[in-house]
């Protein structure tokens, strides 16, 4: 008999309700084993749907989210279990699901369990179609995995709650080491959590009135009390402040107290408490008016602000209102328009009309945005430009598609990652000889390393220039982080793979041994800018940021459709570096030093976003290149004036940002061959992603880029009309590249003349 049942879970003090499980059994045909479990899930009252095939599975799943998944890995030929869990395990609401695979009874000794692990499997199930074996199997389960993973997600709605929180809460585990602070805590505090967790509580509270303080709230917490009271902290700059705290003791597995909740909300000097009187520095239990006093008062009361026009509250907001009026809080692009303003109050007509528009111009938000104008017409360059720097246009059916996070194609399992410098292949070896030069053949180290050529590459180069001396970590660590971060790019990409990441990092590393480069930026800099390379594209999906946001991907729902892959991109490299001690590179940097470094590569990544490209390189010539083409003019001028143009701290960002953005889209300016590739590549990608977007009913961004139709050389012409010359220009003006200038001559000759011949095609027709 089916049951609708409601289950109730205790979780702590809160009641959980959880809906009647749901179900998926996963079976190419509907034998013994299919019906035992069909059966069963009757007998327990529990929702079951049946799958056939791999894509029926998914499609099944992505409707109904079921909370056990039963997946038959008996038979290979008639369906491959494993890709039906990866598959599964791709979809962000899978991580709470329990996946079973049934398999067949062994012959003669039990098989390794981490095969079935490594798809995602959480358990095995032996082969038996007993009705009963069945129901007690679906019984542990929902008894066991199910209700734990319930409990979790339990855990994550509380998480969200604290998140949200207006108190400050801070969570120790039972020897004050910290282990969780909210966002208000670290705006209270100024500490940035990282700062803090693994930490013991760096300050021990103290008060003026009770010397005793301390010993007062552990004879509560330690008994299992609760403590609430007032005490006085110190913030990260050093100030003292007064807060209102609540200590809660969490009793944890054998009775034993095993965290502390800290709950503290900030008191100003003339606050008083629901007495009457201030609030005394001593346990709120042994205040009589404190029992009745709700702990949520401290907090704003919407009727105290409304309700009170007879005692002066009302004028007190009046004069807080004008105060705020007569602020001169103004950004520099507001000191511009009032200029203008007040210059035109005495200006002739015609002036007057002519400021107007250029009040118009600065008004808008999109200041350093080029107008097309004629360009627009050519509908390579338009494509190029939507599909590069546009957001994904939603429908308006309500239509959603979801993208299944592809999986990391890695490379060849038996590549034997090396120990060290003086340990690599011959032939690797003898594929990095040159690769200082710019004319340096990533292709050739692609193939001697069997498609791993960033760990190669990135120790080499890391080693050149000193960065494990800087990070104060090994060589082993630096080689783990590499091949951490390897792993991760994507090698079935045809071009936002490890070879591109390799590609730009050897640009990065060129680019920094410029003299004009390295006169302008610090050693962290340069750490910086090599780490940034290395991981900028790290889980690139082969597909656009408009892809992904027309696609209604989990990335772009995460990142409000806004710098989509870039902002993944520098996420997931921070959290693969710091989740394993074994490859944490940052492990020994001092604190400073490491935030620091961090914010430089975050900003390093995101620059590689197309939507600010104008902007950025707008930013570089008339911060950096027209100062400096001023000062070489006038020859009187010193050389003090040009280090402060080249080392201020606002420069040194746009030089970086415009080193990686050059470093990463360099393929125009590398030797022919190179180039070459690397545009039947870049083309590859495209043409999947619009043949993806045709086979889904996604918009299609970037139309030309079909591969019956789309003329190579013509989106090689506009992509270094539109974004590469000038850019390069500028760099080459600040860098001195001439040799870059040379290939870019030469390539797009190249593609001019493939144009003019009416040729579609990477090269011309042998003859």
């Amino acid at each position: 008999m089916l049951l609708n049942r409601v289950k109730e879970v205790q979780f702590g003090p809160m009641k959980l309700y959880q809906d009647q499980l749901q179900v998926m059994l996963v079976f190419a045909k509907n034998d013994g084993q299919c019906g035992g479990f069909l059966r069963a899930c009757e007998r327990a009252g529990l929702r079951c749907s049946v799958a056939r095939t791999p894509e029926a599975a998914l499609q099944l799943f992505l409707e109904t989210h079921h909370d056990v998944v039963i997946v038959d890995r008996r038979h290979s030929r008639r369906l491959d279990a494993d890709s039906v869990c990866r598959a599964i395990r791709a979809v962000k609401s899978s991580e709470n699901t329990v996946i079973v695979a049934v398999v067949k009874r062994p012959d003669r000794e039990e098989a390794s369990v981490m095969p079935l692990i490594t798809a995602g499997f959480n358990r095995s199930y032996v082969e038996n179609p007993n009705v009963m074996s069945c129901y007690n199997e679906l019984i542990q389960l929902e008894h066991g995995e199910v209700q734990a993973q319930f409990r979790l997600r339990a855990c994550s709605a509380i998480f969200t709650a604290m998140e949200q929180s207006e108190e400050a809460i801070e969570i120790t585990n039972e020897d004050k080491v910290i282990q969780y602070v909210n966002p208000t805590y670290e705006a209270m505090m100024g500490y940035q959590q990282g700062e803090l967790l693994g930490k013991e509580v760096m300050e021990v509270p103290e008060s003026e009135s009770k010397p005793d303080l301390l010993e007062t709230i552990n004879s509560y917490i330690q008994k299992g009390k609760e403590w609430q009271g007032v005490y006085y902290t110190k913030k990260k700059n050093g100030d003292s402040v007064q807060q209102d705290v609540r200590i809660t003791p969490v009793t944890g597995q054998g009775g034993k107290i095993r965290h502390f909740v800290s709950i503290n909300r900030p008191l100003n000097d003339s606050k008083m408490d629901t007495c009457g009187g201030r609030v005394p520095a001593e346990s709120q239990t042994d205040i009589q008016c404190s029992k009745h006093k709700d702990w949520r008062k401290g907090s704003l009361d919407v009727r105290s602000t409304t309700s009170r026009g007879s005692d002066g509250s009302s004028q007190k907001r009046h004069s807080s209102m004008a105060r705020i009026h007569s602020m001169t809080i103004e950004a520099p692009i507001t000191k511009v328009i009032n200029i203008i303003n007040a210059a035109q109050e005495s200006s002739p007509v015609p002036v007057a009309e002519a400021l107007d528009r250029v009040l118009e111009i600065l008004r808008t938000t999109e200041l350093y945005s080029p107008q097309l104008g004629s360009k627009e017409e050519d509908p390579h360059t338009s494509d190029l430009v939507g599909g590069l720097m546009m957001d994904g246009l939603r429908r308006l059916s309500g239509n959603e598609h979801i993208l299944a996070t592809k999986q990391s194609q890695h490379g060849p399992s038996h590549m034997i990652t090396p120990l060290s410098l003086t340990d690599i292949p011959q032939r690797v070896a003898q594929a990095m000889e040159n690769e200082e030069s710019w004319d340096f053949d990533i292709f050739n180290l692609e193939a001697a390393t069997m498609k791993r050529p960033l760990v190669y590459l990135g120790l080499k180069v890391f080693s050149r220039f000193g960065v494990c001396e800087f990070l104060h970590c090994s060589e082993a660590t630096l080689r783990a982080w590499l091949q951490a971060i390897e792993t991760n790019y994507h090698s079935g990409n045809p071009y936002h793979n490890s070879s591109h990441a390799a590609d730009v990092l050897h640009a990065t590393a060129y680019f920094l041994s410029r003299e004009r480069v390295k006169a302008s930026l610090d050693p962290i800099d340069e750490v910086a800018s090599l780490i940034a390379a290395a991981v900028h594209d790290v889980d690139h999906p082969g597909r656009t940021n408009s892809f992904l946001c027309n696609a209604g991907s989990e990335l772009a729902v995460l990142y409000n459709d806004t710098a989509v892959l870039e902002s993944h991109h520098t996420a997931l490299a921070f959290q693969i570096t710091t989740r394993d001690g074994k490859c944490n590179i940052f492990r020994n940097m001092e604190r400073t030093e490491y935030r620091t470094l961090r914010q430089a590569v975050i900003d390093m990544v995101l620059a590689t976003e197309m939507t600010k490209h104008f902007e950025h390189v707008n930013k570089f010539v008339n911060s950096i290149n027209k100062p400096l083409a001023a000062l070489e003019e006038n020859e009187g001028s010193g050389e003090e004036s040009m280090k402060t143009i080249l080392t201020s701290p606002e420069n040194r960002i746009l030089v970086k940002r415009m080193l990686i953005k050059c470093a990463d889209i360099s393929n125009p300016c590398r030797p022919l061959r190179l180039c070459v590739e690397w545009a039947g590549r870049i083309s590859e990608e495209y043409f999947a992603q619009t043949e993806e977007e045709k086979s889904q009913g996604l918009p299609v961004v970037m139309p030309v880029f079909d591969r019956n139709t789309c003329s190579i050389p013509k989106s090689q012409i506009s992509f270094i009309d539109y974004f590469i010359t000038d850019m390069f220009d500028a760099w080459d003006a600040f860098a001195d590249l001439p040799n870059l200038m040379q290939h870019l001559d030469n390539n797009f000759k190249y593609w001019k003349s493939l144009d003019e011949r009416n040729l579609r095609s990477l090269a011309p027709p042998p003859e």
